[in-house]
């Protein structure tokens, strides 16, 4: 098609959604909106190093919300830092009227996970130190080149609408997102796109396969004593906190199967000569709703509550992250999922499926390279309509904060294809693919699938239309969301912050400068792929 008849026909057709788009113009929109993500492929894929390099957790991603703000603010987008009174939280617009679109996905990073890209082994760049073991670092990077995209057409066109960006920050603790919402950040906003990095290419509708969940941290408080001299006039909040973690697991054969628990003893006391006055145990209670979430709550409370009794002690808790199972919008889904398979699957070199080969027999994974199949739209089945039992529910198990905005907006998370199937998640062996070809291939078959979704929110009122009816109608009708924060609970900023003082000076010294090298593997010296011998 001629560049002419490509702008006459978007000329024709875009008209602020009043003009009917014929399939034939539509699909040429979109070819242009493609092409122009494809010009951007080079930065996109500096953005990815960028935040790959960086390598910030949770409420300490102070690096890269500086970087992703500045490009946006470069390209015309109004920030607002420090959204629900979170440092590194923000939020970027651009455009006027309706609809607003928001798109957002997570940047933070994993404890421990650090790993130098494209070698196909444990090689940590700083031992002990974090790394982007998720992949969290691709996601705003794809929304920023879809966005800009969808933003120069509409510029072009005179299209109104407007286009927001946000991060999802602390993911991993679960940390923000319910403060998000508390705060009236989405009271606007028509649609949510979030994304979220994985080794296929694809969109569920529905109620996901995710676990809702709340955080808590147990502290405890004794009295101190010599261990050895005078143990007697000691109680010791170690004791306590062993004594809830036993009747827990204890606990746990009386439990359903959706429930997933798991404990961290974040203070074990200073010394073993000395009763520990204080200690502390941090729960992740996950279950299938709310009311199962609030259940298994009410029994990590006994638990404290017969720990401290036992030991004489008392105790305090604090809620440090929580999350709705997630549901997502069916009208959002089917568009998407046409533009996914209007995308489809990168072309992976021979190179790529060498080094996902690789990587599956060092970690003794079933061998099956680069996906490269667009699969049907995943609608997951309620409990009981497959013949289980629907005393025993759902049998779930993680799970993303994104599910308290998918009950406030409609909302769709897109999975592009920007690692390998490999690893078991939260894991170095996660992050080895996300600074190579392959996470800068699936960034940019992501964007399109992205923008090209956004454009048809922009231009098609009635898609925004059905996804509210079905958000009312279907979703919510029986189901109305109530936040698990209390009044009084508030974002722990403190979270991360010693470990990121103690790792960040030295990772400062491996930050990707692409004025100086074309990509991350080249600046590190690496041989793409680096595989055992």
């Amino acid at each position: 098609m001629t560049k002419p008849l490509l702008l006459l026909l978007l000329s024709a057709s875009l008209v602020c959604g009043q003009t009917k788009i014929s399939p034939e113009r539509e699909a040429a929109i979109k070819a242009d909106l493609a092409g122009r993500i494809d010009r951007m492929a080079k930065q996109s894929q500096v953005m990815v190093d960028s935040v790959f390099s960086f390598a910030e957790l949770g409420f300490q991603e102070f690096e890269t919300s500086k970087y992703l703000t500045a490009i946006l603010e470069k390209e015309g987008f109004k920030i607002e830092r420090g959204i629900a009174g979170i440092p590194t939280a923000w939020m970027a617009t651009w455009g006027s009227g309706k609809p607003v679109i928001a798109l957002g996905s997570d940047i933070d990073c994993i404890p421990q996970a650090s790993q130098k890209p494209g070698v196909a082994y444990r090689v940590p760049m700083l031992d002990g130190a974090p790394g982007h073991g998720e992949g969290h670092n691709s996601g705003m990077p794809m929304n920023i080149v879809a966005a800009l995209a969808v933003k120069e057409i509409m510029e072009r066109e005179k299209l109104p609408g407007t286009i927001k960006l946000w991060p999802g920050v602390g993911e991993e603790q679960l940390g923000t997102k319910a403060y998000y919402v508390r705060a009236g950040v989405f009271k606007d906003v028509d649609a949510v796109l979030f994304a979220h990095v994985s080794s296929d290419f694809n969109v569920s509708a529905g109620a996901g396969g995710q676990n809702g969940m709340v955080s808590v941290e147990y502290q405890f408080k004794g009295e101190s004593a010599h261990a050895a001299g005078a143990p007697w006039r000691g109680r010791s909040a170690l004791d306590a906190v062993e004594l809830m973690n036993v009747g827990w697991n204890f606990r746990r054969e009386h439990l359903r199967l959706a429930q997933r628990s798991h404990y961290v003893i974040t203070n074990g006391g200073d010394q073993p000569n000395v009763v520990p006055q204080n200690a502390s145990v941090w729960y992740f209670f996950r279950e299938a709703d709310y009311e199962h979430v609030m259940d298994l709550w009410k029994i990590g409370d006994q638990m404290a509550q017969g720990a401290a009794l036992m030991t004489n002690t008392t105790f305090t808790s604090r809620v440090l992250g929580t999350a709705w199972a997630g549901h997502f919008s069916k009208p959002i889904a089917e568009a998407m999922h046409a533009n996914i398979k209007k995308v489809g699957y990168p072309q992976w070199s021979e190179t790529d499926k060498n080094f996902a080969v690789a990587l599956q027999k060092e970690l003794k994974v079933p061998v099956t390279g680069l996906s490269d199949q667009v699969s049907e739209l995943r609608i997951p089945r309620a409990a009981g309509t497959d013949g289980s039992n629907r005393e025993i529910g759902p049998t779930g198990g993680g799970s993303d904060d994104i599910g308290d905005i998918s009950w406030n907006v409609p909302t769709v998370t897109l999975r592009y294809p920007a690692n390998i199937q490999a690893g078991p998640g939260h894991s170095w062996a996660n992050a080895i693919a996300m600074a190579t070809p392959i996470a800068h291939k699936g960034v940019v078959a992501g964007a399109k699938a992205q923008a090209m979704t956004l454009l048809d929110l922009i231009t098609k009122p009635e898609l925004v239309t059905a996804a509210w009816d079905y958000f009312k109608n279907v979703q919510t009708k029986d189901t109305k969301y109530q936040t698990f924060l209390r009044p009084d609970d508030q974002p722990a900023l403190w979270l991360n912050k010693k470990i990121m003082d103690e790792y960040r000076p030295r990772m400062k010294e491996t930050y990707y400068n692409p004025d100086k090298f074309g990509t991350y593997l080249e600046q590190l010296g690496i041989e793409y792929p680096t595989v055992r011998k």
